[in-house]
């Protein structure tokens, strides 16, 4: 397939505000897509690399030679380019990384140049297509679009799945179930105002500590365990203490979703960075605890569509005490002494030193790679994941310090709203760290402010969200201030505008 291709379907999609015109435009791009190549068209569809990083500047993406006079360049052409420039290294590799990038960008056309540009500056973050490319790739094929979205949500990426399905046709929709060994989605929860509205919003249900760790996805098959993070990237060899305790669970095949936190010696918390730290590190020595709050199979049998009050009981069948997250049961939200329970166990787990509470819905079934209803998170403070727009240059003592940030919650479309500024809760440590991390990141510099590639995700706290006619969205953040970074997270995980809205309403 010409790379061209996918330059004018994603300039096509982007032009139609009709969700059946951009289905109609995917569906005829996979048509002629090659089964080996659809990894690397969906990756490229959503504003993607696969090679994640490939060490370009905007500076070298800024002085672009004469595009070629016709097309001639191949997806598996400039998917091997952007391979071999990722893959420079050592002495003068900025200056190869140059040299080949320009060789790149001089063998395509003005349309495929600048989608080359906009794929390396992370200017095409197109999350939301997603969504729509899962609804082209049923319509090329045949198959139905619900297929097709659980296929995706058990295979861990549309590329996986659209490969398959193109060599195949839709039966091989079926391959795709729930394996011991072969990461899902996570399921996420959205956030809440209060305790009470989340109990009124769910019914029946469980409050659970909301841990302040790293999530983890544990599938034992044996003696052999494999762990992945929420990005399903694996971390096995880090984990040892996970390990362990997977192979002492009473199952010998099983899939398990969790957090891993390190507690100090009374059993609180120990901060978030350290744990961050230690999971990040082949040799880290600070001992973590692995904590376990739901069953996705067990012994050959698929748990997914199982009301939480079924996978509780499978996860305490199988599970020592200690590895399970604490939780109390709320069958009746409208029992006033239930409720009185309720809020004693939140205060209880804050107390604890904890983030919070999770309230889970009983009935509700696992629901992999979706941000649904059914799990609501509450915490004391309000805070979101955003993403970093841009940075200002600070001022006084932090001056040359990238200071003041521009944060942003993600569209329905993929792109990003600007909610407000804050520099408030930067430590030096962290305005030094952000320099250089942003500086990476930078795109363009105009009048004091660095424009940023929408990748990094800060955790923000605030006392509430008010109408605002300065910023996109008409909303704004009260007194927003930085908590941490989220280097875990991607993007395509920050909080959304509606879920701002919602705090407004």
């Amino acid at each position: 397939m010409l790379f061209e291709e996918i330059a004018r379907a994603s300039r096509d999609v982007a032009a139609t505000a009709s969700r059946s015109a951009k289905v109609g435009v995917l569906a005829a791009l996979f048509r002629d897509t090659a089964p080996d190549e659809a990894p690397v068209v969906t990756a490229w569809l959503a504003g993607r690399l696969p090679q994640r990083r490939v060490g370009v500047g905007w500076a070298a993406l800024r002085d672009r030679p004469p595009p070629a006079a016709s097309a001639t360049l191949t997806v598996r052409d400039t998917d091997a380019a952007l391979s071999r420039i990722a893959a420079a290294s050592g002495t003068g590799s900025g200056a190869r990384r140059h040299d080949m990038l320009a060789e790149l960008l001089a063998a395509a056309t003005a349309d495929e140049q600048d989608f080359l540009v906009r794929l390396l500056a992370g200017e095409l973050r197109q999350g939301a297509l997603d969504a729509f490319a899962a609804e082209g790739l049923a319509a090329a094929v045949g198959a139905p679009p619900d297929d097709v979205r659980r296929a995706v949500m058990l295979g861990g990426s549309l590329g996986a799945v659209a490969r398959a399905v193109l060599a195949d046709g839709p039966g091989a929709l079926g391959a795709f179930r729930l394996t011991v060994g072969r990461p899902v989605l996570p399921m996420l929860a959205r956030p809440a105002r209060d305790l009470d509205e989340a109990l009124d919003r769910l019914g029946p249900c469980a409050v659970e500590e909301k841990l302040d760790g790293i999530r983890v996805q544990v599938h034992r098959d044996g003696d052999d365990v494999r762990i992945w993070t929420r990005t399903l990237d694996e971390i096995t060899d880090r984990l040892p203490e996970v390990r362990a305790a997977a192979r002492e669970l009473a199952a010998g095949h099983a899939v398990l979703d969790g957090e891993v936190i390190a507690l100090d010696d009374d059993g609180r918390p120990r901060p978030f960075q350290e744990t961050a730290g230690r999971v990040g590190s082949l040799a880290g020595t600070l001992p973590l605890s692995p904590v376990f709050f739901d069953l996705l199979a067990v012994d050959g049998r698929d748990l997914l569509a199982l009301p939480t009050a079924e996978r509780i009981a499978e996860l305490a069948r199988i599970a020592p005490e200690p590895r399970r997250v604490r939780r109390l049961p709320v069958p009746d939200p409208a029992d006033p002494e239930a409720r009185r329970a309720a809020a004693d166990f939140a205060a209880a787990a804050l107390e604890r030193g904890h983030e919070g509470v999770v309230v889970k819905a009983l009935d509700a079934p696992y629901s992999a790679g979706r941000r649904g209803a059914a799990w609501l998170k509450v915490k004391p403070v309000h805070t979101l994941d955003l993403v970093v727009l841009a940075a200002e240059w600070g001022h006084g003592r932090r001056t040359g310090k990238l200071s003041n940030l521009h944060l942003g919650a993600r569209r329905a479309d993929g792109t990003f709203a600007m909610l407000g500024k804050t520099f408030k809760g930067l430590t030096d440590a962290l305005l030094a760290w952000q320099t250089e991390r942003l500086g990476e990141l930078a795109v363009e510099e105009r009048r004091g402010v660095v424009r940023v590639r929408p990748e990094l995700v800060v955790e923000i706290a605030f006392d509430g969200v008010q109408r605002s006619t300065r910023y996109p969205e008409g909303v704004t953040l009260r007194f927003a201030r930085v908590v941490r970074y989220r280097e875990d997270k991607r993007a395509a995980d920050a909080d959304t505008v509606e879920s701002v809205r919602a705090l407004l309403r």
